[in-house]
């Protein structure tokens, strides 16, 4: 992954708006996981995914077509 970009000196939201339609993962405070295509980020950091799963204590919880994460 050579060309893989990275987040190494740049603002958060430019480094995700280069990454659309990439597998992301996102980690909440709580510790549920969420898996999936990343559609979407705004500027307050909510987050949109396609082909979502949802992963409680290592575990797959539910499926979704599509989810939106927000703070």
């Amino acid at each position: 992954m050579e060309n893989a970009p990275t987040s190494e000196g740049k603002d958060p939201s430019v480094f995700l708006s280069e990454i659309i339609g990439a597998p992301v993962i996102v980690k909440l405070n709580s510790g549920v996981v969420y898996k999936g295509e990343l559609q979407s980020v705004d500027g307050y950091m909510n987050i949109a995914l396609e082909k979502t799963e949802e992963y409680v204590n290592g575990k797959l919880r539910r499926n979704y077509g599509d989810a939106f994460l927000s703070d």
